[in-house]
């Protein structure tokens, strides 16, 4: 039956009181997340969505697992060039310029209220803002957020004669800990090694652990210029060459960014670095006492952030923009942070997230949680540039090139610093 003829039946007052009865339209959204389908992230953030949905009957929200960070902003860019991208995504905050140049996204500021400004926007970590917002404009919210942990098997510094409850806190101190806890059999092949720095897959963000505490710089805060031939960057390079080379603690070649859990259970490698986000995966499987602890100090303590953001897709409807801010706010709210943090070993992302009785109850049985939280203090931005997958693969190829043995550390740097420049020019 028609509008037209339902209104000269029933009078137009009876319409509009049976159209109001009726339940108004859902909201759509779809939302790209960086994690293979299945897995204890992926039903964290199902049961999250799912929680959230029961509360707001009129939002539907379908999670999209996308695979890896890499995985991610192909598929969101694809989808985007092709008329059809979601309405939200976690992308790496390093993606920030690139999402921005492609025009793919849109500020939060520009969905919420001038107090929510100040008590949302505004209350997250600084470091983690350091790489989610651009032209004073906040593009990117902080949720899968980490840094780079230190983690030792406390089992093997007690049969080295080491403190197991004091981690290697300086360079000087990584590199006589891990001598002391190489071990050679009787041919002289090693059945420990002393340190395991992951140098293969995307080596630039541990590099940057190294890097950091140099006080060497990679990019510049706009991120058109990069910084990757200074002394100091080639310093924290060559130290990690030494090593393998120089002091023989780390297994030579280019070591699997993947496989460093594994090769800390099984007792290759007694001091490993890797993301915070390992550490419900530690927690679960190492079958000994570990600790968890900062990434070495040069110069001073330091670690590059790194992790995802949500994103706002700019091709969406202004009610799919509210209802997505919405989603995002609900999130990264303090019940629901503490959740996620507790699932994955993320860093909450804000101070406030902290005081929940959760995660303070969390922290009581896991004290390395706070770890990540407090190096903070000393972190910088992970390398955030434009043309960021480009610019990130010319170190990456430098660092492997330099760990491979097949260039030395100044030549490798250079030529990534060079190649980068070129990349860069349109930028400047």
């Amino acid at each position: 039956m028609t509008l037209s003829r339902l209104t000269r039946q029933l009078g137009g007052a009876a319409v509009l009181a049976l159209l109001a009865a009726q339940p108004a339209l859902a909201v759509n959204l779809q939302f790209f997340f960086p994690v293979a389908v299945g897995g204890g992230a992926a039903d964290t953030i199902q049961a999250l969505t799912d929680e959230y949905m029961k509360a707001h009957p009129d939002v539907k929200i379908e999670p999209v697992y996308t695979g890896s960070y890499t995985d991610t902003i192909a598929k969101a860019l694809t989808a985007s060039k092709g008329g059809n991208p979601p309405q939200l995504a976690v992308i790496g905050a390093a993606e920030l310029f690139d999402l921005i140049d492609e025009d793919m996204v849109v500020p939060f500021d520009d969905y919420v209220s001038a107090d929510m400004k100040k008590s949302w926007l505004g209350g997250f970590y600084p470091a983690f803002m350091a790489n989610s917002q651009a032209g004073g404009k906040t593009y990117g919210i902080p949720f899968q957020r980490s840094t780079p942990v230190m983690y030792w098997n406390k089992d093997a510094f007690k049969k080295a004669g080491l403190d197991p409850e004091h981690a290697p806190a300086s360079w000087d101190e990584l590199v006589t800990d891990a001598q002391k806890l190489t071990i050679r059999d009787a041919s002289g092949k090693v059945t420990q090694w002393g340190v395991r720095i992951p140098t293969a897959g995307f080596p630039y963000w541990l590099y940057q652990g190294l890097a950091i505490p140099n006080d060497a710089n990679l990019a510049s805060a706009d991120g058109t210029k990069v910084f990757f031939d200074t002394p100091q960057a080639i310093e924290a390079a060559q130290f990690m060459l030494d090593l393998t080379t120089k002091d023989k603690v780390m297994e030579p070649g280019t070591l699997d960014w993947g496989a460093t859990p594994k090769a800390f259970f099984e007792g290759n490698s007694a001091i490993i670095w890797t993301t915070t986000g390992n550490l419900t995966n530690i927690t679960q499987n190492a079958p000994f006492p570990f600790g968890v602890g900062y990434l070495p100090a040069k110069k001073h303590f330091g670690a590059p952030t790194g992790g995802g953001n949500w994103y706002l897709f700019k091709q969406s409807t202004d009610e799919q923009k509210k209802a997505a801010v919405d989603f995002v706010e609900w999130m990264t709210a303090p019940d629901q942070a503490a959740k996620w943090t507790m699932a994955t070993g993320y860093v909450a992302p804000r101070p406030d997230d902290w005081d929940t009785q959760a995660l303070k109850d969390y922290v009581v049985k896991v004290p390395g949680a706070l770890v990540a939280r407090n190096q903070l203090e000393y972190a910088g931005p992970e390398l955030t540039v434009d043309q960021n997958v480009a610019i990130t693969q010319y170190l990456n190829d430098a660092l492997e090139a330099i760990m491979s043995g097949q260039k030395d550390v100044a030549s490798a740097m250079h030529e990534a610093q060079s190649k980068a420049v070129a990349a860069l020019a349109p930028y400047q």
